[in-house]
This record gives C-alpha cells, sequence and structure tokens, in this order.
C-alpha cells in the first residue's frame, strides 16, 4: 500500500498535474495567404502565442475540457472556435476581411451624403449654411451639386431632368408631404426647416433605395440630430427677420437608468420681407410683403437600447402682390394665407440576436387660402405617413431589412369666383411593403437587392419596383457602381383632384458611377438613362372640370454628372466644382409632340470656394452657377417649345467675419454683378391687327438680393462658435 501512494505521489500526479495539451494551426486569409502576427489565445487565459511568416502557431496549455479558442488581426474579422482543447490540434483557419473597415466599398451610384456620420461625404454639415449662394437654405447648398438644374424662379429641386415633384423629402425616413413654403409664380420658394436640426443628409439623384416610395426621380433624406452636444443659445438677427434657438440636454441619472438622457431643441424665426423691399423694391408691386413665423422643436430621449425622437414643426405665411402680366394692364392681384404643421415621431430600438426595430409616423396639416383676383380658393391637407421595419444583422457580410408602410392623403378644395364654384377632392391611401438585402462579399465588392411593392386604393393598382446596385473596389481609393430600379408615382394634387383614377407614373433608372475620394479629394463621374412610361397627359392648356386625362404620356432622360472637390491642394482654401449634361425629352400634359420641358437646361455649371483669412478672422466665400437657356415656345414662329433663354448666370458672394468667440458677423450678395436673368416669355392671348403676338419677358422678381445678419451662441463649449451657423 505504502509503495502505490508514493507511486502515485511521484509518477502518476505529477504527470497529471504538469501534462499540457498542445494547441496548433494555421492561418490564412480567405486567398490562401497566410496570416502573419495574428494573435492566437484560449479566452480568460493567458495561453496563446502569435502567428509566424507561414501563419502556424503553437502553444501549450494546462487547460482541460471546452474553451474558446480566439484568434485576432487587423483588418480581419475575428475568429472564435469553442471546442474541447484536444481537440485543437493541427487546426487549419481562414481570416475572413473586416468589411466594416473604411475601406470597404460603399455603394455611391446616385448617391451624394452630407454629414459626419458618412464613410464617404461630398458635402459636410456646415456646407448647407456657408455656400454662398444657398443664403442658408439646405436646398440651395443641394443645387450646387450635379444633377439639378437651374430653375431660379421656382426653388425647388429638379433633377435629372424630372418635375419638382418628383422628388420627396424625408425626416428621420418618414414622408414630408409638403417640403417647400408657399410662394407666388415667378418668385423663388425655399425649404420650411432649419438646417441647423439635422447632423446628416443624403441626396440621392436616382437609383434609390426601396424603402423610398412615390418619387419618380429623387429622394431627400434629412437625419435630425440624435444628441446634442451641449446646451446652448443660438440669436440671429437679420437684415430680413430674427431668430431665436435654445437646447436643453438633461444627463442619464446613472448607467443602470431606463433613461440614458434626453434634450429638447426649440427654434423660432420670424421673417418680414417690409423693410427690405422698402429698400429694394423689386419688380412685384407688394400689397403686402412676405411675412412668415416659424417654430420647430425636437425632443429626444435615449434609452439603454432605444432612442425615441419627437419632430414638430409649425409655419405660418402671408403676403399679397400684385404681379405684371400682359394680357391684364393693371396685373394680377394674388394673395396667399398658409398655415403648416407636421410632426414625426421615431422610435428605433436595438433587440437581441442582431434585430432592430423602427417605428415611426408623421402628420401633416396644411391649409391655404389663395385669391386671384375674383377666385377665391381654399385648399385643405391632411396627410400621414407610417412606417413599421426591421432589420437583421446576420453577420457582417449580410444584413436585411423590411418593413410596411401606410400613407393616407385627405384634400379638399372650395373654389369661388363670381360664375363658378366648385368643391373638389380626394381621399387617397397607398399601402406598401418593401425587403432589401445588403450583401457584402469582401471589401471589394457589395450588393443591394431589393424589391417594394405598393396597392393604391384610388387606382386599385398594384405596382412592384425591383431595385439593384452594385459596387466594386478597383483600386485603394476609387470604386465603380452600376445601380437600377423601377419607381412609381401618383399624380399630384392638382391633378388628381380632377381625376383620381389615374394610374401610376412609371419611370426606370439605369446609373453607372466611378468614384475617387483620398486625402480630402472627391472625383466623382456618372452617366445615367431614364425612362418614362404612363405619365399625365390632359387636352386643355389648363386643367379644369372638363379636362379630359389620361395615362399617354412618355418620355426619357439621359446625361452625364461630373463632380469635384478639393479641400488639400490649396491651404485654407475648400472648393468644389459640379458639371451636368442633360438630354431629356417628354411628351405628358397638353404637349402636342416629345419636347424638352421648360425646366430642364441641357448644361449646369456649378463652382464653388471658401477661403479662411486668419489674420482677418473670416471666411470668404463665392459660388458661380451657369446654366444654358432653357426651351419656351415663340407665339410668332411655327413649332413647340422650338426657342431657347438666354444662359444663366450667376456669381454670389458671402463674407462671415468672427466679431469674438461665438459672435459673428455675416454679409452676402446674391448676383453680385446683376446679370439679367430671363426665366421665359410670356405671350398675349390674342395677336394685334398684324396677327403679331405680344410678348415680354419673364424676368426674377429681383435681379439681386443682399442679406447682413448678426449671429450669436451663448454655450459654455468655446469651440460651438458661430461660424457653425453660417
Amino acid at each position: 500500500m505504502k509503495k502505490s501512494v508514493l507511486y502515485f505521489l511521484f509518477g502518476i500526479l505529477p504527470s497529471l498535474l504538469f501534462s499540457q495539451t498542445v494547441i496548433s494551426g494555421v492561418v490564412k486569409d480567405n486567398k490562401g495567404i497566410p496570416v502573419m502576427g495574428a494573435n492566437v489565445y484560449l479566452e480568460g487565459t493567458y495561453d496563446g502565442s502569435t502567428t509566424d511568416d507561414l501563419g502556424k502557431f503553437k502553444f501549450e496549455t494546462f487547460e482541460v475540457g471546452k474553451h474558446t479558442l480566439l484568434i485576432s488581426y487587423v483588418s480581419f474579422e475575428p475568429y472564435k472556435m469553442t471546442d474541447d482543447v484536444g481537440k485543437m490540434n493541427n487546426l487549419s483557419i481562414t481570416m475572413r476581411e473586416d468589411v466594416n473597415s473604411l475601406e470597404t466599398v460603399t455603394i455611391s451610384a446616385g448617391t451624394f451624403s452630407a454629414g459626419d456620420n458618412s464613410k464617404i461625404s461630398v458635402l459636410k454639415p456646415l456646407d448647407i449654411v456657408t455656400t454662398a449662394s444657398a443664403v442658408g437654405d439646405f436646398v440651395g447648398a443641394l443645387q450646387t451639386l450635379p444633377g439639378t438644374s437651374t430653375v431660379a424662379e421656382d426653388g425647388r429641386l429638379f433633377v435629372r431632368g424630372g418635375d419638382a415633384d418628383e422628388t420627396q423629402v424625408f425626416i428621420d425616413d418618414i414622408r414630408v408631404f409638403t417640403p417647400y413654403s408657399p410662394t407666388a409664380l415667378n418668385v423663388p420658394t425655399r425649404g420650411r426647416y432649419s438646417p441647423f436640426l439635422f447632423d446628416g443628409i443624403t441626396f440621392s439623384t436616382g437609383g434609390y433605395s426601396a424603402e423610398y416610395g412615390q418619387a419618380l426621380s429623387s429622394v431627400l433624406l434629412l437625419n435630425t440630430i440624435d444628441e446634442p452636444t451641449n446646451d446652448k443659445t443660438d440669436i440671429s438677427i437679420m437684415s430680413v427677420g430674427l431668430g431665436l434657438g435654445q437646447t436643453k440636454k438633461w444627463e442619464s441619472p446613472s448607467a443602470e437608468s431606463w433613461n440614458q438622457g434626453r434634450s429638447l431643441s426649440v427654434n423660432a424665426a420670424y421673417i418680414n420681407l417690409a423693410p427690405y423691399i422698402a429698400i429694394f423694391p423689386g419688380r412685384n408691386d407688394w400689397k403686402k410683403p412676405f411675412e412668415a413665423f416659424s417654430g420647430e422643436a425636437v425632443f429626444r430621449q435615449k434609452f439603454k437600447d432605444g432612442l425615441l425622437k419627437i419632430y414638430s414643426a409649425y409655419e405660418n405665411t402671408d403676403f399679397e402682390l400684385i404681379q405684371e402680366d400682359i394680357n391684364y394692364p393693371d396685373g394680377i392681384r394674388f394673395k396667399l394665407n398658409n398655415q403648416n404643421f407636421y410632426t414625426n415621431t421615431s422610435y428605433s430600438r436595438l433587440l437581441k440576436n442582431g434585430w432592430g426595430l423602427f417605428a415611426g409616423g408623421s402628420y401633416t396639416l396644411n391649409k391655404t387660402k389663395v385669391e386671384i383676383d375674383e377666385a377665391d380658393i381654399k385648399d385643405g391637407q391632411n396627410s400621414a405617413d407610417l412606417k413599421l421595419k426591421f432589420k437583421k444583422h446576420f453577420s457582417n457580410h449580410f444584413k436585411l431589412n423590411f418593413g410596411i408602410e401606410q400613407l393616407l392623403t385627405d384634400f379638399t378644395e372650395d373654389y369661388r369666383e363670381t360664375s363658378l364654384s366648385a368643391k373638389l377632392g380626394f381621399n387617397n391611401n397607398i399601402t406598401a411593403a418593401f425587403t432589401e438585402a445588403d450583401i457584402i462579399f469582401s471589401r471589394k465588392l457589395a450588393l443591394k437587392l431589393g424589391v417594394r411593392g405598393e396597392y393604391a386604393q384610388l387606382a386599385n393598382e398594384f405596382s412592384i419596383s425591383p431595385r439593384a446596385s452594385f459596387a466594386y473596389k478597383t483600386a485603394e481609393n476609387s470604386q465603380i457602381s452600376v445601380a437600377y430600379g423601377d419607381f412609381f408615382q401618383q399624380a399630384e394634387n392638382e391633378i388628381l383632384k380632377f381625376d383620381s383614377a389615374l394610374q401610376s407614373q412609371h419611370a426606370q433608372h439605369y446609373i453607372i458611377n466611378y468614384q475617387y475620394a483620398a486625402n480630402n479629394r472627391i472625383f466623382r463621374v456618372e452617366v445615367y438613362w431614364k425612362s418614362y412610361s404612363d405619365l399625365v397627359s390632359y387636352n386643355d392648356s389648363i386643367p379644369n372640370l372638363n379636362t379630359q386625362f389620361s395615362n399617354m404620356g412618355s418620355g426619357y432622360a439621359k446625361g452625364l454628372d461630373w463632380f469635384w472637390r478639393d479641400n488639400e491642394s490649396i491651404r485654407n482654401f475648400d472648393y468644389w466644382i459640379s458639371y451636368s449634361f442633360l438630354d431629356t425629352k417628354r411628351e405628358y400634359k397638353n404637349y402636342p409632340t416629345q419636347a424638352t420641358p421648360p425646366f430642364a437646361n441641357k448644361h449646369n455649371l456649378s463652382v464653388v470656394g471658401k477661403y479662411w483669412i486668419e489674420d482677418w478672422r473670416s471666411q470668404i466665400g463665392f459660388s458661380y452657377q451657369f446654366a444654358s437657356g432653357r426651351p419656351y415656345t415663340d407665339w410668332n414662329s411655327p413649332g413647340f417649345l422650338e426657342k431657347k433663354t438666354k444662359s444663366y448666370n450667376s456669381i454670389s458672394l458671402n463674407w462671415a467675419y468672427l466679431i469674438s468667440s461665438q459672435k459673428i458677423l455675416y454679409a452676402s450678395v446674391n448676383n453680385v454683378f446683376a446679370f439679367r436673368n430671363v426665366n421665359g416669355y410670356q405671350y398675349a392671348n390674342t395677336p394685334d391687327a398684324n396677327g403679331y403676338f405680344a410678348s415680354r419677358e419673364l424676368l426674377p422678381a429681383s435681379d439681386q438680393f443682399f442679406m447682413i445678419g448678426f449671429f450669436w451662441t451663448i454655450s459654455q463649449n468655446s469651440k460651438d462658435n458661430q461660424l457653425k451657423n453660417l
């Protein structure tokens, strides 16, 4: 017995105590190339090694039973293997590239991004308010990008041969039904919403995601700020009005609390052009100059795994003017009052096992009263968008999004004049479902596939819209992308109120894109083809109750967009150049034949620059916009839309002077050289005794626009100066 104990103590026990398991193997990438220098270790222990130049590793451990072997190396996804350590010998392991790195290819066809969260942004958040010609309007800044047409008298986005109604705007992925402030003919409008509440803007000129519908040409996605950095107060005093903003942030009581912090941002603005028009009267006879009061509020509540955002905006607009008209010697009186309320609520949450949830909805109430000479028109619109979507992150190589959406519109119009009165309107319900998959094969190759289905109750119509995008990285800093998509959109309210049974209009997009981005320089070139079908046609010059409508219209748009931005070559100087070539024709509305519509320019060029002068504590900016002439019909010669206006030219300048920390003096002038641009021509309804139709030029309401402002931010963060607000 004594001998057996000694044998156990000195023979078997040491071998049990000090026996070690050898863990070994080889690590390679998906091309079979050895990965040298990778860390290999057992989770929760100090046992491990690194791979040699052949990708081999070997180490010993006293651990027994089931353990997890971890392998990590930069630019590769971490490798994890759980098994009995006794089976971890002579392993052959393949590591996959980490496709979340900045070097990974991105789907870029048809898409421009602005914001700090984007991998590649052609515009920065500051660009929205520092572009000289934009005067703080995010739409104005986007009009310096390729793919847009210069339609100075309108102010909305006209994209790749599409009418302005073919672009839809979304805030936090929820539809905005009335994104522009109302205006009169030949007076450009502006976007309703303050750019300071958004930290990301995606402008897609075609081939966009299956999540978005009812847009034949383009979508503009605005994302409100998730979390402000600090409390602050913004005060603005301008030559055209006043503004006041306040942001308050409440920190989380503890890391364990359900409440992970909340914040509230409130903005109010009052615009009155009366003093400005008194100095610079322009061409219109203003009886009541443009006056608007607007307010916005964003509330954010962060939870442990979720975020709730509530956004609301209200705007009241009033003005009255008399506009020159060749058929009315005293001009035409136009009076407008508009009240617009928009709210949207969204909740996003991370669920277990890689799932994510988004639920949101918006509501729009828009009331407009218009008087045009003897006509009295009252429009009312109630619209809502409800969306529920899920996402599943299966792996870094495969993600899936899917959801449903309900769009509701109730539109009414009460039309009265001396000899005619009518009540018009419609209820429009559209139900949609969509799904989209992101497949990232490697850092060089990515594919996005999606499909959207919509049922339109008005026309009892069901449509299917397949979408696909593909991107391949050709070199470290360059890539090519292609995109295809089908898009459907119902006619605008001004048509549906007369005929609500019209089918949806249809467009197909084909896009090829090349992009280079490195060292603060971006170059993009893109060619596209867009075909239209089922466009709305009618048999009267102005639609009315007796007009006959159909979906017999068709057309096309093709062209090339070119963009270059350089923030590196010249110290303190940032500039971009964009050029668009557009060839488009369509036969729709009351067109007797296929023709280029009056809103389409064949050539558009924008050059924007900003130079920071340290000694002057100033930023000097300029913007030059050129557009070739637009078609118009000469009533005194045969043909339709056969003539063209002269080319459009405008040079704008701005100057921002830092008075002291967070106090800025700002001045800008649009069209500084007062180029006399012509938007088109109006002809008399009847010819004179010689059979000649008299005409007049349609000129802008004014050739120039001046603005002076003082901006003051009150914040504990001294870096949060007012240059961000220019």
